[in-house]
C-alpha cells in the first residue's frame, strides 16, 4: 500500500471525470487518500445545488465511496477539535486541514490553492497540490498503471462509452498536463 497520505477536497470531487481518476489511483493503492465527512456533506450538498444531481444520485455517490474507501472517510469525531486552527482566509476550509492534519497527510489535493496559503500549511508539514500536479506526478511515477487506470476507467463508461483518447480528451479540460503526459505513452 502506499504510504503518500492526501486528503481530496471537495472541488476535486464534483468534476466526475477527474473524481473518477483521483478514486481509481487510490483504490489501486498508488495513494492513500482520505475524505471527510465534512468533505462528503459539502459534495453532496453541491452536487445537488449546482449540478441538478438528483438527491439520490449524490447519496448512492457517497455510499459507494465511503464503502470503497471506509478506511479513507475520516470521522467529524477525529478532526472537530482541530477546525479553526489554521487560520485560513476562508473558515469553511478549515475542516479541510482539520482532516489532513487529524490523519496525518503529506497533503490536501485541490484546485483552490488560493483557499490554503503554503504558509499555513507549512505550520502544519502540509502541501498544497493542484489535482494536474498530483496526478502528473502519479503518471512519472507510474505510468504503465496510470494508463491503465485511465483504460478501466474508459471501459466502465456506458452512458456515453468513451474510449481511451475521449476520456483525456474530458480530463485535458481539468488536468491538461496529465492528459498529455498521458497522451505521450
Amino acid at each position: 500500500m502506499a504510504s503518500f497520505r492526501v486528503v481530496y477536497d471537495t472541488c476535486v470531487l464534483v468534476p466526475a471525470p477527474v473524481r473518477d481518476l483521483l478514486l481509481r489511483v487510490a483504490e489501486a493503492g498508488l495513494v492513500r487518500a482520505s475524505m471527510s465527512d465534512d468533505i462528503l456533506d459539502e459534495l453532496e450538498r453541491v452536487l445537488v445545488r449546482d449540478f441538478s444531481v438528483p438527491r439520490g444520485g449524490a447519496v448512492r455517490l457517497r455510499q459507494a465511496i465511503a464503502r470503497t474507501f471506509e478506511d479513507g472517510v475520516v470521522e467529524r469525531g477525529r478532526y472537530a477539535d482541530l477546525v479553526g486552527r489554521a487560520g485560513l482566509p476562508d473558515p469553511d476550509d478549515e475542516h479541510v486541514v482539520a482532516t489532513a492534519r487529524a490523519i496525518g497527510a503529506q497533503a490536501i489535493v485541490t484546485m483552490n490553492r488560493k483557499d490554503f496559503p503554503a504558509e499555513r500549511l507549512s505550520l502544519f508539514d502540509l502541501e498544497v497540490l493542484h489535482p494536474d500536479d498530483f496526478l502528473l506526478d502519479l503518471v512519472d511515477l507510474f505510468p504503465i498503471r496510470v494508463a491503465r487506470i485511465v483504460e478501466e476507467q474508459a471501459g466502465a463508461l456506458r452512458n456515453p462509452p468513451r474510449t481511451y483518447e475521449e476520456v483525456l480528451d474530458v480530463l485535458a479540460r481539468t488536468v491538461p498536463a496529465t492528459a498529455a503526459r498521458l497522451r505521450e505513452l
